[in-house]
């Protein structure tokens, strides 16, 4: 037990971001990547919109920056959009050449491949590369190949990270990180990781809401790690709420596309009428944060369960070529969309704020970067884009190997880290405290900091939250670590983070609305948390 591994670079998180991240690093370094589930188990593998970039002559890059920073709501970095933008066309060709096929129209009579491009809310060109209606698996199964028959990466699955391994460094006067601490879940005890670099990859923190479309890996592990080890968050306020998961009570937390109102398909209460339009001229195009308060509202208003999606109106033939993972999948649950509407609920998706980098990635603490949903890179603002997501993966993930490539010392050699002490910690006979917890947050998260919120129902939620912590913090110095009492942990100091945010802001913009503020401030600014703060 107490095992160290050693590494050039450790990567935590196997979705797109470290997958592609270790692929460009693996030429040159030896590299582990730390998977908390099976390889295919986050976010990523789900994502079924695409992803946005450049392909027609009739867009531009000047018209995606526009597009993002319109949806942004006032609060994007322009430079992080303008550098994601430029770079997003090289980005999507590099994954072509690693095998990802998106779909195409008919050849040209010249023989030039064109890419069927859809169009998505807060988009004014169609710019979406897929593959049909699971993108996300295409990309992933894609990399997951190509890692595994790489000789320089090794994958460890079922692997938690529990927290960063850091040092003083004097000279720079700066923490230094030098690896981590790492739960493996096959044996059940507790490994060390050293390396050279470490990247944070591990997605976003939704499952911190009752209701997400997010699978169980998503519990905000790496900026809950971050913020412990000293690193500033940013943004936290705004969580994405996607407007339409199937509202079923088989259905788990399946995702129905932006792509569908791309391509038609209308919102309708109950009795078939429509309601976007009077909500925004740009009707079911809006931006996700509109569309998903808009629903919201017409529930609450006529005690409605759910909503409806309606692309019937098209055709069978389009829309089983279009989406067939949909239409097979809402089949299966007795509902045939070439002929009825779909009921539907917003969800938790995406966590747009995050840790705080630099454009390749850095944190604040040395040797240390973040890249994908977990990072703050000021792409998104007070609400992403539509299929800005897996772009974001992609570019930072080359701007960070980019980065690494220049500044790893691959001759340093490696230290021992200090060894894991469990000698005063037993076996927990009460997972049940665990469960009941686990519940209550996610409850009240939703209850109180979700599409709207009031600063009463916010100062509640931290009340409950501060109780929780030190609850789970007793737990924790007694117990031996579980899957289970890690992502509590963490998610439970996500909470915080997100309605600290929430407190701070005191207007509504974007995702964060608030009916004790609802009018927009005339200068909008970035919400920035420190850990130096609360010491």
């Amino acid at each position: 037990m107490n095992q160290q591994h050693n590494c050039d670079v450790l990567i935590v998180g196997s979705g797109a971001a470290g997958l592609s991240l270790a692929l460009h690093l693996a030429k040159n370094a030896d590299v582990i990547i730390l998977s908390k589930g099976q390889i295919n188990d986050g976010s990523t593998f789900y994502a079924q919109g695409g992803v946005a970039a450049v392909f027609d002559e009739n867009d531009s890059v000047a018209s995606h920056v526009a597009d993002t920073l319109i949806a942004g709501a006032g609060l994007c970095d322009e430079a992080a959009v303008q550098y994601t933008a430029e770079n997003a066309k090289d980005c999507l060709e590099w994954l072509i050449d690693k095998g990802v096929h998106f779909d195409q129209d008919a050849p040209a009579a010249n023989g030039d491949v064109h890419y069927h491009l859809t169009r998505e809310g807060g988009h004014s060109h169609r710019r979406i590369l897929h593959s049909a209606d699971a993108t996300g698996q295409a990309i992933q199964t894609t990399l997951v190949a190509q890692v595994k028959n790489h000789s320089r990466i090794r994958i460890f699955e079922r692997y938690n990270a529990i927290d960063l391994v850091y040092q003083e460094n004097t000279v720079i006067a700066q923490r230094e990180c030098i690896g981590a601490y790492v739960w493996n879940r096959n044996d059940e005890h507790v490994e060390r990781v050293f390396a050279k670099k470490t990247i944070l990859a591990t997605g976003g923190a939704s499952k911190v809401y009752q209701y997400t479309s997010n699978p169980d890996v998503a519990s905000g592990d790496g900026i809950a790690m971050a913020w412990r080890a000293g690193c500033r968050v940013a943004n936290m306020e705004f969580n994405q709420f996607h407007p339409t998961c199937l509202f079923h009570p088989e259905a788990g937390t399946f995702l129905l596309t932006e792509a569908l109102r791309g391509e038609g398909a209308l919102l309708l209460r109950p009795d078939g009428s429509r309601f976007m339009p009077s909500f925004d001229e740009r009707a079911e195009l809006a931006p996700r944060d509109i569309v998903a308060r808009a629903i919201d509202f017409e529930m609450k208003r006529l005690g409605a369960d759910c909503m409806y999606l309606d692309i019937s109106h098209k055709s069978s033939e389009f829309i089983k070529l279009h989406f067939p993972t949909i239409y097979e999948r809402t089949l299966a649950l007795g509902i045939d969309i070439t002929k009825q509407a779909m009921p539907v609920v917003p969800a938790a998706h995406y966590t747009c704020g995050g840790v705080m980098i630099n454009q390749q990635g850095k944190t604040d603490i040395e040797n240390l970067y973040a890249i994908g949903e977990v990072a703050y890179t000021g792409l998104h603002g007070a609400n992403r884009l539509a299929s800005n997501s897996l772009l974001e993966c992609l570019v930072f993930a080359r701007a960070a190997a980019i980065d690494i490539e220049q500044n790893i010392d691959l001759t340093k050699p490696c230290v021992q880290l200090p060894p894991w002490d469990e000698s005063r910690v037993t076996n927990s006979d009460e997972e049940v405290v665990i469960q009941h917890n686990w519940h209550e947050l996610r409850l009240f998260m939703w209850d109180f900091v979700g599409i709207v919120r009031t600063t009463k129902r916010l100062e509640r939620a931290l009340h409950r939250v501060e109780l929780l912590q030190s609850e789970i913090e007793e737990y924790y110095c007694n117990f031996r670590v579980s899957n289970n009492l890690l992502e509590l942990r963490n998610l439970v100091q996500v909470a915080e983070l997100i309605i600290r945010s929430a407190l701070d802001r005191k207007e509504s913009r974007g995702l964060h609305y608030t009916l004790d503020y609802p009018d927009l401030l005339p200068e909008a600014k970035i919400t920035i948390l420190s850990p130096q703060q609360y010491e």
